[in-house]
């Protein structure tokens, strides 16, 4: 999901100059999650392959417990954990700990990270190029580039930990007819206020994405199709009891929704959101407004 429980952007600004103000993070600068930021806003941040970590990273070449950052009033050091290829700071290994600085190159096994301290101005600049590349702008949701490659991570993840992952995947009844009666700007009105309605039901580990259109996805790490069911279908009681007020216009917004968990049957993480939404298929041919799992 996207908003300020994620770590996407959590400026720690003071009340003079908040927006050149940033917490210290970790930019990955190669693999799967080319450009994400990592926050490092807790005393200690453990990096590495295993599912109970605070930064996973689906690398071979990194081990299960790799690396911990740990705070030290306003510094950030970087402890081996025991991994299998070390740690190198500017391509000098890491005998035991060390501390970072502004601009370090971190490479953990083949997967490499920058250090941006506390205050770097072009952290909060990586932070906007980060949203613009992975925010739908109409909703404040994460975009289908950023669900397709968080699918990709969360399902390999699955597989190796034998967790469940389960995902929802819904729509918005008859929303070609909301746009043609009352006009696209009343149209994105409601797309909106679906964003603020959904994230206020979802967890914090959750997800959520648009797809495209009015079509939703949410993604749900470590959660069976019967959790994922039950907070479907408070989404959808939600809906049903909600009256949007747009630019003055009352309105009333079903949604239709698909629940799916990853099953030994799916070979990819492709098959279970095609699964998904054979089941929102299934809900909207069933009469809309109501969950299939």
């Amino acid at each position: 999901m996207v908003d300020d429980k994620t770590t996407i952007a959590r400026p720690n600004g003071t009340a003079a100059h908040p927006q050149w103000q940033s917490t210290a993070c970790l930019v990955q600068y190669s693999g799967t999650n080319l450009g994400k930021r990592y926050v490092l806003e807790h005393p200690e941040t453990i990096i590495g392959r295993a599912p109970t970590v605070d930064i996973f990273v689906n690398d071979q070449s990194v081990s299960r417990s790799h690396a911990q950052c740990v705070q030290q009033g306003d510094e950030v050091v970087m402890v081996d954990l025991g991994s299998s290829n070390g740690i190198y700071i500017n391509d000098q290994e890491v005998r035991d700990r060390q501390s970072l600085h502004d601009g370090d190159i971190v490479r953990l096994g083949n997967i490499v990270f920058k250090y941006f301290a506390h205050g770097n101005v072009e952290n909060v600049f990586l932070d906007k190029i980060y949203r613009m590349a992975t925010i739908d702008e109409g909703t404040g949701t994460f975009n289908k580039k950023y669900l397709l490659e968080s699918l990709d991570n969360e399902f390999k993840l699955a597989r190796a930990s034998a967790l469940p992952l389960s995902v929802i995947y819904f729509d918005l009844d008859f929303f070609k007819k909301v746009n043609d009666t009352y006009g696209h700007g009343v149209g994105d009105g409601i797309l909106r206020e679906t964003a603020a309605i959904v994230k206020s039901t979802i967890r914090a580990t959750d997800i959520f994405c648009r797809f495209g259109g009015e079509e939703f996805v949410i993604l749900l790490p470590g959660t069976d199709d019967k959790t994922a069911g039950e907070i479907a279908e408070r989404i959808r009681g939600n809906f049903e009891s909600h009256t949007f007020d747009i630019q003055g216009n009352l309105i009333r917004q079903t949604a239709s929704l698909g629940v799916s968990q990853l099953g030994p049957e799916m070979p990819t993480p492709e098959s279970l959101l095609e699964d998904a939404d054979k089941k929102l298929y299934q809900s909207k041919s069933g009469g809309r407004n109501r969950v299939t799992n």
